[in-house]
C-alpha cells in the first residue's frame, strides 16, 4: 500500500512539473533546447567512439592482444570440450 502511495505522489508530482514547465512558451523553449542539447551531446559522444580502430584484427606485432585473443579462443574450446565429454 505504502509503494501505491509513493507512486501517486511521484506521478502527481511529475504531472504538475510538467504542467507548469509546458505553461508557458518560455519555459518550453528552454526545455527544447536543453533536449536538443543532450540529444547533440549524446550523437557526438557516439561518433568519436567509432570507427574501432582494431575492431577484430588484431595487429601481430601487438603480443598483449594478441594472447588475449588465444586465451579467449581456448576458453571457449575448452568449454565446449567439457561439455562434450559429459
Amino acid at each position: 500500500m505504502r509503494v501505491n502511495k509513493t507512486l501517486l505522489v511521484g506521478a502527481t508530482v511529475t504531472a504538475g512539473s510538467l504542467g507548469w514547465i509546458l505553461s508557458s512558451k518560455e519555459k518550453r523553449n528552454q526545455l527544447h533546447n536543453v533536449k536538443e542539447g543532450l540529444v547533440t551531446k549524446f550523437k557526438k559522444r557516439r561518433k568519436e567512439d567509432l570507427p574501432v580502430e582494431k575492431g577484430g584484427n588484431p595487429d601481430p606485432a601487438n603480443i598483449e592482444d594478441n594472447s588475449m585473443v588465444s586465451e579467449g579462443a581456448m576458453t571457449s574450446v575448452q568449454y565446449y570440450n567439457e561439455k562434450k565429454q559429459d
